[in-house]
């Protein structure tokens, strides 16, 4: 292997990229472009940096923003940007440009799992642009909407129902998983913001969006039951039923399939923070064990502070051997992680 190859991505990144197939005959044309032996791009580079940005998908969500966004950026920086700068036709333009506002909202969205919330805007507003751009209608709500995601577990209502209903609004011929995929985000912003009518009736618009996808032919996206169900959890929460909010994450549990580690530790802590609401203390510490049977694996902000919850939700009731018995676990667990 030419060791000069590995300047392209940076040896973390290498190996990873070595996984996509006929990678390493596409490496020559990236670094041609990059040093300047070449000044113009085709498919073929659109293509590798479509194929890079699922695999750094895919590491993000196995292992955590603080893990992927590193590589993320780097590629970024290195490959991406001299493509943006090469001569092309039209139609190869549009698509670099596509891909590239798919790879910038990736890295914002490890940012947010980072914490690095102003960073993160300012990757998915690039994002924003390049698929403005780009005329990719797809990523530009995609965006639009994880930012709403972002301000409201930041508890900024108003601008995530801003957000949401911009996403909508861009999206008007959207297929049915999509727009439960939409209407989900929507009808949390209203829980949240505090009005009932339109939260209840967009939670009714996704499940009925959500109906009509399920009963087509499987289509590729990651919104799916499980993750209406956690929906419906949020907008209940939001509207003060607890009690439902935790029979809908359960629901959310089990119908999910091929969950990655990040997102179990997400989801799983929500669900013990709300089991304990209701008072259901040693179920909660059964789900926070699952959670910490994940977190080591992990590099992860968010996941950092629902550990943090954890032990402080926990700290009042160590007189009790279940709970005492989580806390201490996470503790460990905790000062571990701070000394990587």
């Amino acid at each position: 292997m030419d060791p000069s190859r590995r300047g392209v991505l940076g040896s973390a990144l290498f190996s990873v990229a070595l996984t996509i197939p006929a990678w390493q005959d596409t490496v020559r044309r990236l670094e041609d472009v990059q040093t300047g032996r070449s000044n113009r791009i085709g498919f073929a580079e659109v293509d590798a940096v479509t194929a890079m940005t699922e695999k750094l998908s895919e590491l993000d969500d196995m292992f955590g923003g603080r893990h992927a966004r590193p590589m993320a950026a780097a590629f970024l920086v290195n490959t991406v940007a001299p493509h943006l700068r090469a001569d092309a036709p039209d139609d190869v333009r549009k698509s670099m440009l596509s891909a590239t506002a798919d790879l910038l909202y990736l890295t914002g969205y490890m940012a947010v799992d980072e914490g690095l919330h102003g960073l993160a805007q300012r990757y998915c507003t690039k994002a924003l642009e390049m698929a403005g751009a780009a005329g990719d209608h797809l990523t530009y709500c995609t965006t639009l909407r994880g930012m709403s995601l972002q301000a409201v577990d930041l508890g900024h209502g108003t601008q995530a129902l801003r957000l949401a209903d911009a996403a909508a609004a861009a999206s008007p011929a959207a297929g049915p998983r999509m727009r439960a995929f939409l209407a989900g985000q929507q009808a949390h912003s209203y829980a949240v913001s505090g009005d009932r009518r339109n939260a209840l009736r967009l939670i009714s618009e996704a499940e009925a969006a959500m109906e009509q996808a399920e009963s087509r032919a499987k289509a590729f996206g990651s919104y799916d039951t499980s993750s209406l169900a956690y929906h419906v959890a949020q907008v209940q929460h939001g509207l003060g039923d607890v009690a439902g909010s935790v029979r809908n994450l359960q629901e959310s549990s089990r119908l999910r399939h091929g969950v990655y580690r990040r997102t179990r530790v997400r989801y799983d802590s929500l669900l013990a923070e709300r089991q304990l609401e209701v008072g259901h203390l040693e179920a909660a510490c059964a789900t926070w064990d699952r959670v910490l049977d994940d977190y080591p694996l992990i590099q992860s902000g968010r996941a950092d502070e629902r550990v943090t919850v954890m032990k402080s939700r926990l700290r009042p009731h160590l007189r009790n051997a279940t709970a005492r018995s989580t806390y201490e676990r996470a503790r460990e667990l905790s000062a571990s992680s701070t000394a990587r």
